[in-house]
Formats: structure tokens, sequence, C-alpha cells
């Protein structure tokens, strides 16, 4: 949720161009400030990462927001990761904002054949 406001101003761009957006709860009280850190007991109660993959299930492609964190450039976490996997086994594209980061898991990142759209977003339409 660190990137919690460039998703929502993701989001924007993409609705204004006609796309149906879907952002994880609470996007717009991390970007606020007005959460911090997300809650491991939050995601266990909720179910969080079940729901979300449901989402995936019934969304035609999801968009990874990966920008610079933690010195990693282009920066790809474990919950994105998760979701990668998927959308992959959904068989639902999979969009990457920016390049694909050097990580120790950028064998499985590349594996998922992510279209690097360079904040391009008629790339959508592949």
């Amino acid at each position: 949720m660190t990137f919690a406001r460039e998703m929502l101003e993701t989001k924007k761009v993409l609705e204004q161009l006609g796309y149906e957006v879907v952002v994880p709860i609470d996007a717009d009280k991390y970007a606020d400030g007005l959460l911090l850190i997300e809650d491991k007991w939050q995601k266990t109660e909720q179910d969080l990462i079940k729901n979300w993959y449901k989402v995936i299930q019934s969304s035609d492609a999801i968009l990874v927001i990966n920008i610079s964190k933690n010195n990693v450039e282009n920066y790809i976490g474990g919950n994105a990761l998760i979701e990668m996997a998927f959308a992959h086994v959904l068989n639902k594209k999979i969009f990457l904002l920016n390049s694909i980061p050097k990580m120790s898991y950028t064998d499985e990142i590349e594996f998922f054949a992510p279209i690097v759209i360079q904040s391009d977003y008629t790339k959508f339409k592949n």
C-alpha cells in the first residue's frame, strides 16, 4: 500500500480512458496517511487475499504499479507478486507500469510475461 496515492492517480487516468478500475480496500486511507502500515490481522480477519483473488478472477487484467522502493528501482513487493501469480493462473493479462525490477524473484516475474507499459496506457489495447 506504499503506492496507494499512485494507484488512485492511475485509477483516475484509466477511468477517464473508459476502463473500470478496482483498487484495494482502504487505498484512499493509505493515500491520505490515515493508515500507515498494512495490518496482517486485518488481512487474515477480512480474508483480503482470498477476496482480492475473486476480484482478479472477475477482471480482464491487472496493472502492477511498480516504482522505486527500498533502493530497488521498479520494486514489486510480495502482495503484488501473489497478485501476478493469481492473474497468471487465471490467464489474465498482467501489466507493469515500469520495467521488471532486478530482485531475488525476477525470474518469477519474467515467467509471468508481463506487458511493460512505461506509463503508456494505450498499450492496454494489446
